[in-house]
Order: C-alpha cells, then structure tokens, then sequence
C-alpha cells in the first residue's frame, strides 16, 4: 500500500505560480487517461492530489491562486459525483428498540413505524423487541404458533408490501426483519442466533439475539440485547456485551459479528446516569438541557474508556431519557422506588471499513468504501404508554454500491394464467448457480406474510416439463390455484441458501368462470326458495 507524505511532495513540487495553473486545466484530462490504466492510474491520480494539497499549503496566501484552485477541484468533484451516481444507491432502514414490559401490542404503530412520513417508502424495518410476555402458556404458544407482537406487525407491513424476511426469539427477546419485495433476491445467507448471559449464561432473560445477512453483497449484522440492569451494574453489562460479540454463527464462510461491513447494536442497554441525584436530572430534563446529563451517561463514560466500544456511533440524545415512566403517561415513575430517568434504550451503529481507514490515517487505501451509513433522525416516542419504556427509533440511509446486480434466478409466468387450467412457470438461472432438488417456485399473494405464506408451490425437479440451454419450465395444476383469480407473485426458494433468490413481477390470474357461474346459480336459487312467509311477517 502507497503512502505520500507532504515532504516528497515538497520535494517534488517547485513553487506554484500562475503560469503553472496550465496544469490544472489539465486535471481532467489526466483523470480520464488514468482511469483507463487500472489501479496503478488511480495511483498516480492519488499522489497528484497529494502533492496539489501540499501545495495548496505552500500558497495558502495567495487569494487568486487559491480560488482557481478550488474552481479546479469544484469541477473534478462534479464529474466525480455524476460518475458514482447511477452506481451507488441508497437503502432506507428504520430500527425500532422497545422494551414493551409484556405488554400486548398497542392499537396502532403509525407513528412508530414513521408511515406517514414524507419522502420515499424504507426498505427495511428492523424491530428490536425486550421483555416479551414469555410466561410459560405464552411461550409455548408462540414457539409453534407465530407470537402476537409477530402477527401484528406482519398484519401492518403486509399491505405495504414487506415481507418478513427473517425473526430470533430468546424468551422475552425478540427480533422481526421485514423487508420490501423487491430487495428479496439481493438478500442472501441470512443466519439467526441467540445468547444467554443470564444466571451465568444458562438463561435467556438477559442476553442477544442476532440476524446477520448480505445486503446486495455486503455482510450486514443487527443485534437485539437485553443487559443487566441497575446502577452499579455497569462492568456486567460490558462483560455481558463482549461475550454476546464473540459469539460465533454457524455456516461456512461467515464472518465474525465484528467483522461485518457494518453492525447495528441495540436494544434496553440499561445504562444510567451516574453521580446526579434524581432532582438536578429531572430538573435538566424538565428544561430540556440533555446536555448537562451526558457527561455522567454510563455508555458515553464507559465508549471514552473501553477500546471495543469506541468504535460504535451513536446519534445525538436530544430526546427525553426513556425510562422509567408510569404508566399510559409521560410522567416519571411515581412509585416508592423512584427510579432515576436514564436512556437505556439505545441505537449504535458501527461501520467497518471506518475503523480500518481510522486506524490507517495517511496512508492511501487501494479498497474503496462501498457502504456508508447516515443517521436522519433518532428519536424517542412518547404517545406510547404500554409500558414503563418509551420506543426508540432510528431511521438510516444506507448508501451502498451494488456488489450484486442480477439475481440469481429470474423467473415468470407463462402466458395468460387462469384457474381453470394447468399453467407454466418459465425461469433461467445465472451459471453459478448451484440448484437443489429441493428447490421449489411458490405461487404467493402480492401481499404474503412471509417465506411459507404460499398458495401453492411447484418443486423444480419433479415438476420440470422442458428443459433448455435458455431456460426451464415447470407446470402446476389448475387444482391448486385459487377459483376466484387475482394478483400473485411468483418466487424462487433456494434450499441451499434458505432464501427467496428470484421474483416475478405481479401478475393477474383470471377466476375460475364456470365455478363463479355455479355459485351465482346456487344464490339466485336459494335466494328464490327464500318461504313467502318472511313476507306476510314484514307487514304486521
């Protein structure tokens, strides 16, 4: 890796006067024929900023050199910008982290879920879920039942066109991952997993719950934790955090939880405010000056001095600390305890690539960055009293270059489909594909709930018909396709990567008319055979 300091920059660089500004009309010139030599052009294009900036240094008091200089550069960046547009693409996620006391859903999630909000729909919901009602009826319900908070979401989302792509569940914690259709085929490798720190780690009442995938090529990991609580707690919580990050997902070829391109860590974190009593806090609160309460956050206090934690990102706490409040109100508790505000529901986020280029300040990286993260806002909510937290969220804006581009299946129906005959389902894959005999195309409505809410399903071995160097077809019978037709969407579920890698576009299927016909002859029928009494009854 090529490193230039400002010294041989000097040494290589005569004084700059205004004659030698001709070289700097050339700066695009020199971009476009570097680009066309591979790295060793983005090389020599490095060190020629390098050694501009060194100069801009040598000159910084010249006003007339300094503006054509940044005139130059303005100019340089526009092409850049216009370059990495079309390839560059930005991924609207909203977290969710809420310690709901088990508490049942509340009526409506609006304004949680931020639907309402102006600008284009998320991507993705990622919702963090502490203290399920995890009573023993209750969970053994929900381990062969979907839980309720599960339903209720799923019965919001749906309609939007999310699916829930994947969920965790350790007693009282719970992770649910929704997702647009769309998205679907560039999400692959998705892997759950669960840690106990509890009674030693022999309980799940405390711990983490974790869904990793790839997000369009790139390891993407979300982590939901419970930590201990109370004050004096705060080297238990660490301890339990660093444990909970050297666990291990099993798969081949998986990364560690620190080794993802980026790792979002939150949930009820449970750290307080230290040393202030619970009057100057509430009074500070009460005023909105937050700020005079970070300093004594034990999270802010312990990200200063533990290494591990110093490279998680956190937007700023311009909200009302979340707990603990009585409640349905947005009073603090009132209760003989009287427990201190604190914010311990959290969202941290953590980019790899930025510690690695932190870390490596100076030097020229050949590795380009292809994901970044933005905080747009992150904020509590405080309408929602179901419990004795308040739900945090934060939206984000992933901005990521597409490693991926294709899907790996494409896949659609064949002609004008109707449920009163046999139909064709037409795909191809790309070649490094690797298929499976229980591979299977799902016939699902536009909007399904997730993987297993087919209508019907066709394998695509045993119900292959032709086969081709262009493609293959598979059939499914008029007998599992609904009689009264509508909108459906066609999916291809990979067994080996336990995930949908291909979507058709939505299409109509036309109803099943003689069946429809028959049930229009049986009412018209029934309704004729109504007794001529009902009559005589209307007029007394």
């Amino acid at each position: 890796m090529a490193s230039f300091s400002s010294e041989d920059a000097f040494q290589d660089s005569a004084a700059l006067s205004l004659s030698d500004l001709e070289s700097l009309h050339n700066f695009r010139s020199r971009s476009a024929s570097f680009s066309s030599t591979g790295s060793s052009g983005r090389l020599q294009l490095r060190q020629r900023v390098a050694q501009l900036m060194a100069c801009v240094e040598d000159i910084s008091s010249d006003d007339e050199i300094h503006e054509e200089v940044s005139r130059t550069l303005d100019e340089a960046f526009l092409i850049w910008g216009k370059k990495l547009k079309d390839k560059w693409r930005e991924f609207r996620l909203h977290l969710v982290t809420w310690n709901v006391g088990t508490a049942s859903p509340p009526p409506d999630v609006t304004s949680l879920l931020q639907l309402n909000s102006p600008g284009p729909a998320m991507d993705m919901y990622v919702i963090g879920l502490q203290e399920v009602n995890s009573r023993i009826t209750n969970f053994l319900s929900d381990l062969a039942f979907d839980d309720p908070w599960s339903i209720f979401f799923m019965t919001v989302l749906s309609p939007l066109g999310y699916i829930k792509l994947s969920s965790v569940r350790m007693q009282g914690l719970l992770l649910l991952i929704f997702v647009k259709h769309v998205h679907l085929p560039f999400i692959r490798d998705v892997h759950t997993h669960y840690t106990r720190t509890g009674l030693y780690g022999y309980w799940g009442n405390k711990g983490g719950v974790t869904i990793r995938m790839s997000l369009y090529g790139h390891t993407v990991c979300f982590m939901n934790c419970h930590l201990p609580a109370h004050m004096e707690n705060t080297e238990q919580r660490l301890d339990d955090f660093e444990k909970i990050l050297e666990m291990q997902f099993e798969g081949e070829n998986i990364p560690s939880t620190l080794d993802h391109d980026v790792l979002f860590w939150f949930g009820d974190l449970n750290f307080r405010i230290a040393d202030y009593g619970i009057h100057f806090v509430r009074e500070s609160i009460n005023n909105k000056r937050y700020n005079l309460l970070w300093e004594k956050d034990q999270l802010n206090m312990a990200k200063k001095k533990e290494a591990f934690l110093q490279e998680f990102i956190e937007g700023p706490l311009q909200f009302k600390p979340t707990y603990k409040f009585d409640l349905y109100s947005d009073v603090y508790d009132t209760s003989e305890k009287k427990r201190k505000p604190a914010w311990t529901d959290r969202i941290l986020w953590r980019v790899k690539n930025l510690c690695q280029h932190a870390s490596k300040e100076g030097e020229f990286s050949e590795e380009e960055q292809t994901i970044s993260v933005t905080l747009s806002n992150y904020i509590s909510h405080m309408s929602y009293g179901i419990s004795d937290h308040k739900p945090v969220t934060g939206t984000f804006g992933l901005e990521l270059k597409p490693l991926l581009s294709d899907p790996l299946v494409t896949l659609n129906p064949e002609g004008e489909w109707s449920a009163e005959h046999d139909v064709l389902i037409s795909y191809s894959a790309v070649p490094e594909f690797l298929s499976s005999a229980w591979d299977w195309i799902g016939l699902f409505k536009v909007a399904f709930r997730h993987v297993n809410d087919y209508v019907t399903y066709a394998w695509v071995e045993d119900d292959e018909i032709s086969s081709n160097k262009d493609g293959k077809q598979v059939y499914m019978s008029a007998a599992e396709i609904p009689d009264t037709g509508g909108e459906f969407l066609l999916c291809y579920y990979s067994n080996n990567l336990q995930s949908i890698v291909g979507i058709s576009q939505p299409f109509q299927i036309q109803p099943n008319r003689t069946l429809l016909e028959k049930d229009l002859t049986q009412e018209e029928n029934s309704w004729m055979e109504k007794p001529d009494n009902l009559e005589s009854h209307d007029e007394f």
